[in-house]
C-alpha cells in the first residue's frame, strides 16, 4: 500500500475546478476507496514566503494537502494520469501498512 500525498495551492485550478478537487475526483474515477483534502493554517514553500490564515488574508495563498491510501497499481495510475495532464504537482509517496483493527 502507498500513501500518496499531493501539496497544491488552494487557488490552483485544472479543468475549471480547484486542483485539489480535481485530484479527488480523478482518484475516485480510477477506483480509489477514499481521499481527503486538508487546508493549511500556516506554512511556507519553496519561495520562502510565510503564509498564515488571518482574518484579512485573501483566499488562495495557503497549501492544501490531498492524501490517498492506494495500492501500488492505483498509485502508478494516478501519477500517470497527472503526467498525462502536464500538471506540475509536488507529491510524496510512502509505503505504508493499512488495515482495519
Amino acid at each position: 500500500m502507498n500513501r500518496l500525498t499531493f501539496y497544491v495551492s488552494e487557488k490552483q485550478l485544472h479543468s475549471g475546478m480547484p486542483l485539489y478537487e480535481w485530484l479527488l475526483e480523478e482518484a475516485k474515477a480510477l477506483g480509489a476507496h477514499g481521499g481527503s483534502a486538508f487546508r493549511a493554517i500556516a506554512g511556507f514553500g519553496r519561495h520562502g514566503r510565510l503564509h498564515e490564515e488571518t482574518f484579512f488574508e485573501l483566499a488562495g495563498e495557503l497549501a492544501v494537502k490531498v492524501e490517498f491510501i492506494l495500492d501500488d497499481k492505483l498509485a502508478e495510475q494516478m501519477l500517470k494520469q497527472i503526467g498525462a495532464q502536464s500538471l506540475n504537482v509536488f507529491y510524496v509517496r510512502h509505503e505504508v501498512q493499512a488495515g482495519i483493527a
